[in-house]
């Protein structure tokens, strides 16, 4: 009687990680998750209390702790930066997981292959983001580059970052990406003179620009009637 009662407390008493052992990660909590991510507790807060207190901190939601930069965990009692940063890169591996549902080398034959890329990567940051996706003759995916991060603006951005990468991989189009962090993907008079810049600097080059897309939260605008008209 007395071992059975143990066995039952042993089972009772099993940290996530042991779950996630014994069971899956899918049958974890969301909370359970983050407490096996990080591993052990603070001082005088288990775990599962700094779990909750990160929880709570993005409004109870991943898709809130996602938006948060690593100081906003990183100040919470009990937490610290090297948890912060657990954090932080478990949720940038989420984002670049589920960007990454085609193929290397999908092809992007239209906005929506490319919502279907980028919008994951995206629509959570907290900062705006200008993606140059580079192309081959049959419009598959050769290189995602990072061109710049902040705000948007015409004066600031300059074709050679764009083209330079682009010259670099021999591709032969491109389709410019952004995020408006906000969630509202209405396109700026910024975003538009830079569609225009982007689209002279490519027929210069002989790389013409297909498509300009604005990310918001689960929405997107195409630019095309821009570089249509340029």
């Amino acid at each position: 009687m007395k071992s059975g009662k143990r066995r039952r407390s042993q089972r009772a008493g099993r940290g996530p990680r042991e779950r996630i052992r014994d069971l899956g990660p899918r049958a974890l909590t969301e909370q359970e998750l983050l407490a096996a991510l990080l591993g052990s507790g603070g001082p005088g807060a288990p775990v599962s209390e700094l779990a909750a207190r990160i929880l709570h901190r993005g409004g109870g939601t991943l898709r809130g702790l996602a938006r948060l930069p690593p100081e906003a965990l990183s100040h919470l009692p009990g937490v610290g930066w090297a948890s912060a940063a657990r954090v932080a890169a478990a949720m940038e591996l989420g984002r670049r997981a589920a960007s990454q549902q085609g193929p290397e080398g999908m092809r992007l034959s239209g906005p929506e292959d490319v919502f279907v890329r980028m919008g994951p990567l995206l629509r959570d940051l907290v900062q705006e983001e200008f993606h140059a996706l580079l192309l081959n003759t049959q419009h598959r995916l050769l290189r995602d580059v990072l061109v710049t991060r902040g705000i948007l603006d015409a004066s600031l951005i300059h074709p050679r970052e764009v083209f330079k990468a682009a010259v670099l991989e021999s591709a032969a189009a491109v389709i410019l990406v952004h995020n408006h962090p906000s969630g509202d993907p209405t396109p700026s008079p910024d975003d538009r003179e830079v569609t225009r810049q982007m689209a002279r600097a490519g027929r210069a080059l002989g790389i013409p620009v297909l498509d300009h897309l604005v990310i918001g939260d689960g929405r997107w605008v195409s630019l095309a009637d821009v570089l249509r008209d340029c």
